[in-house]
């Protein structure tokens, strides 16, 4: 059953006589109806009018007819709201043009005609040409490292960079966004709205996580940076241990990794480098951390040892 205002508003005379706060009346009402809730200046205002000694919930008379807020300059304005942001919520569009929840419903199934459905994840598509070059680059591997029984394997450390969200939609209601009659369904592939986000650099071993390098204050990923904090770092939390060990580094084809910085940086401290096949290296670790940090706004690095580790003991 949709709910209008009075539903609400009766919902609101009972927590009042009930003898909650603004407040938890409005946690109330946001916990049940989510975004098709009131507004706390909503609850507020009927809580001032139940003080006052009022008991009707129903709109008083007034003199003249009423403006309708259902008109072309408003559906065009929901129009615009929801094509800026799929995820767009009742409450965010009452707040932005000023309209009631019974308007915005109005405008939005029988003017707009849409509907909100959730977003289908869909995997990456590789060529034939990287499917083959995976394929010989996996053969290759198996080969050279004896099926991996060779002793080198325990000197082959990987890597790779990716931003850490500090939210990221993950409920099916999260995920559902607003399509439009004549849309195709969504598929996840725009990252939805972020409160805040940091990049990282995660290393690891046979044996375990080595090193997580945070990118400060949202810089670029460069040859630069990788060159003189991110792979020193690296290097260094290696030879900890054995101050002379041989070093195989994976990474992909990223432009900060095969650019002529890059290049000489790794000729010079004798750094030995494997081949990169397609798509293969953030799906290994990645996804997961993302998953299990999501929604954290506390240093993530901690999360990102731990995780990494109890992920490489499941491999």
């Amino acid at each position: 059953m949709e709910l209008n205002r009075e539903h609400f508003r009766a919902i609101i005379f009972h927590n009042f006589r009930r003898g909650l706060s603004r407040q938890e009346c409005f946690d109330e009402l946001n916990s049940l109806y989510s975004d098709k809730a009131p507004s706390y200046s909503t609850v507020k205002n009927w809580y001032n009018e139940f003080n006052r000694g009022r008991c009707s919930i129903q709109d008083e008379s007034r003199a003249g007819r009423p403006k309708s807020v259902v008109v072309p300059e408003k559906i065009n304005a929901v129009r615009e709201l929801i094509k800026q942001d799929r995820h767009v919520t009742y409450r965010e569009i009452e707040a932005s043009l000023d309209i009631s929840m019974t308007s915005i419903n109005k405008i939005l199934h029988e003017h707009l005609s849409v509907k909100k459905i959730c977003s289908r994840w869909i995997p990456h598509n590789l060529t034939n040409a990287q499917k083959k070059a995976r394929v010989d680059w996996c053969k290759e591997m198996l080969e050279k490292y004896i099926q991996g029984t060779s002793k080198a394997v325990y000197n082959i450390y990987t890597g790779d960079e990716s931003w850490i969200y500090a939210y990221e939609p993950e409920t099916k209601q999260q995920s559902t966004v607003w399509v439009f009659q004549d849309e195709a369904k969504p598929t996840k592939v725009v990252r939805g709205r972020s409160t805040s986000k940091q990049m990282i650099a995660c290393f690891f071993g046979i044996n375990g996580h080595v090193a997580t390098v945070a990118l400060e204050q949202r810089r670029t990923v460069n040859s630069e940076w990788y060159t003189t904090i991110c792979l020193p770092e690296v290097i260094g939390e290696i030879r900890k241990k054995q101050k002379n060990r041989r070093i195989i580094l994976h990474h992909d084809n990223a432009s900060s990794h095969t650019s002529t910085q890059t290049k000489a940086f790794l000729t010079e401290r004798k750094i030995e480098l494997m081949g990169h096949p397609p798509q293969w290296i953030k799906i290994i670790l990645h996804a997961g951390n993302k998953l299990s940090i999501s929604g954290k706004q506390q240093d993530v690095l901690p999360y990102l040892r731990y995780y990494n580790n109890k992920e490489l003991k499941n491999l």
